[in-house]
């Protein structure tokens, strides 16, 4: 028998696709809009979240019989603001320029709703490894929509990807510059996010007809 079964295997492959947290759950939306004009920005937000729900769930799935009901909400945001600060001071260590262009929206992973969700409706009722399973497939949820924003409105908004030129240089004429493309600002506006997300939630249910029917 595997290391997954069947079952807890889905817990990482459901978020992934037909129960993806951003475009079938519509959670997380302010943070998919706010930072993916750059692609650098999306991954280590991903990241974050990625470290943030994985250990955030293991810890109040730990503590889940101990956690008196009346408190247990105050309870889940002294976890995940924990974790969060941890984040912010390793960003401002080790990553300061990247840590300012994140700037707020770090410490509105306090109140991300993917987050406070998945410990309510699942670390609370479930052991330690299903838990972190869950965790881990929901961010990995989260992270693909935010990757794939941040990919296309860095390439078609700047040109570049992780701040490398990809289409050529728009000052010398290189590249796709010389045939006369232009850059389009517009991606790099939060409205241009909404608008990349909505494809994805087209393309999405396009493949898959139940979700339409849902």
């Amino acid at each position: 028998m595997g290391l997954l079964s069947k079952k807890d295997a889905k817990l990482i492959t459901d978020p992934l696709a037909d129960n993806n947290p951003i475009t079938i759950q519509v959670l997380g939306i302010c943070s998919a809009l706010a930072i993916t004009a750059e692609l650098e920005a999306s991954i280590v937000m991903s990241i974050s979240v990625l470290f943030v729900m994985g250990v955030g769930n293991v810890v109040i799935s730990l503590m889940r019989n101990i956690i008196p009901s009346k408190i247990r909400i105050i309870a889940q945001l002294i976890v995940v603001a924990t974790l969060v600060i941890i984040v912010d001071l390793v960003l401002k260590a080790f990553a300061y320029e990247l840590s300012k262009t994140l700037s707020v929206f770090v410490g509105l992973i306090i109140t991300n709703c993917i987050i406070m969700g998945r410990f309510e409706a699942f670390a609370l009722g479930n052991g330690p490894w299903r838990s972190f399973l869950d965790g881990i497939g929901n961010a990995a949820g989260y992270a693909v929509i935010l990757i794939i924003v941040g990919f296309f409105r860095e390439l078609l908004g700047s040109g570049t990807l992780l701040g490398i030129p990809i289409l050529g240089d728009p000052i010398e004429k290189t590249g796709l510059y010389s045939i006369g493309y232009e850059n389009n600002g517009f991606m790099l506006l939060s409205p241009m996010a909404l608008i990349v997300v909505g494809i994805i939630i087209w393309v999405q249910r396009t493949r898959n007809k139940d979700l339409v029917e849902d």
